[in-house]
């Protein structure tokens, strides 16, 4: 298994990856528009590949204050293996390199198990009200 940064060659499967991982995800998460949207920012996208599929994913950006991690996406039958983690420390470290010193997520309420993962990567519950707002 290999953890590198994200190519242009990458697209498709990945957009396959995301849906798979995330299926139901809303339309402003459509893959394909998060992929094209994050690419105008910057390319902190790291893929997970074994052979010729991609197994995971993580993306990451940095704001000049805090960096972010998003979309952390491991196909299931290769959670537990160590990719989720090898993604996370790959991106974190290139969030570092850029000056960034502290890294935030979100955990969707619906997948708080996914805590403890985080948890054994050094993340800390955070005492957080999240809030957004749709501008569509």
């Amino acid at each position: 298994m290999e953890v590198r940064k994200y190519s242009h060659g990458d697209h498709d499967r990945l957009v396959a990856l995301l849906k798979a991982v995330f299926p139901g995800d809303t339309g402003h998460n459509e893959p394909a528009a998060v992929i094209e949207a994050k690419l105008k920012v910057d390319d902190l996208i790291y893929v997970a590949e074994t052979g010729d599929h991609l197994i995971g994913c993580c993306m990451g950006g940095y704001d000049g204050v805090r960096g972010w991690l998003y979309s952390v996406s491991v196909l299931e039958e290769y959670r537990r293996e160590g990719v989720g983690a090898k993604l996370v420390r790959a991106v974190v470290t290139k969030l570092k390199e850029q000056g960034c010193i502290k890294v935030n997520l979100q955990v969707r309420a619906d997948n708080a198990k996914v805590a403890n993962f985080y948890k054994t990567l050094g993340f800390k519950e955070e005492d957080r009200l999240s809030m957004g707002v749709l501008l569509s």
